[in-house]
């Protein structure tokens, strides 16, 4: 063990002893611990830097601007309005779609896709 551990071990069991420690936020609550798994490990403390500081990277900026314009289209009324908001959504997966590897055209994330399948399923062949 380093000399630096058990300075810092010593402080701490000073602290427990004083009772500095027995008024901290979520005493006694678990650890509310994130899932990394999906992330790989040469990034993760980069992220939590990232997500400490409130600032995401602009992949999950989207993903959660687009979670958010389908909620809002799930309970609008107003077609117009809904019109508006679905070209907002398409852009904002398309723009999402290009920033990844894979080909835009694989992806399942815009709204007409299943309108699209369904569709093209309903439809005979032509042999």
């Amino acid at each position: 063990m380093f000399f630096s551990h058990i300075i810092a071990e010593r402080k701490i069991q000073e602290a427990i002893l004083n009772g500095e420690l027995d008024n901290l936020p979520g005493k006694g609550k678990p650890l509310q611990l994130d899932d990394e798994s999906g992330i790989p490990e040469e990034l993760r403390l980069a992220y939590k830097i990232l997500k400490n500081a409130d600032c995401l990277p602009p992949e999950l900026e989207l993903k959660k601007e687009i979670v958010q314009l389908r909620d809002l289209l799930q309970g609008l009324e107003d077609v117009e309005e809904k019109y508006r908001l679905m070209k907002r959504l398409n852009f904002q997966v398309m723009k999402l779609n290009m920033m990844r590897r894979a080909s835009p055209l694989l992806e399942e994330n815009q709204v007409y896709y299943e309108k699209v399948i369904e569709k093209l399923s309903s439809k005979p062949f032509n042999k």
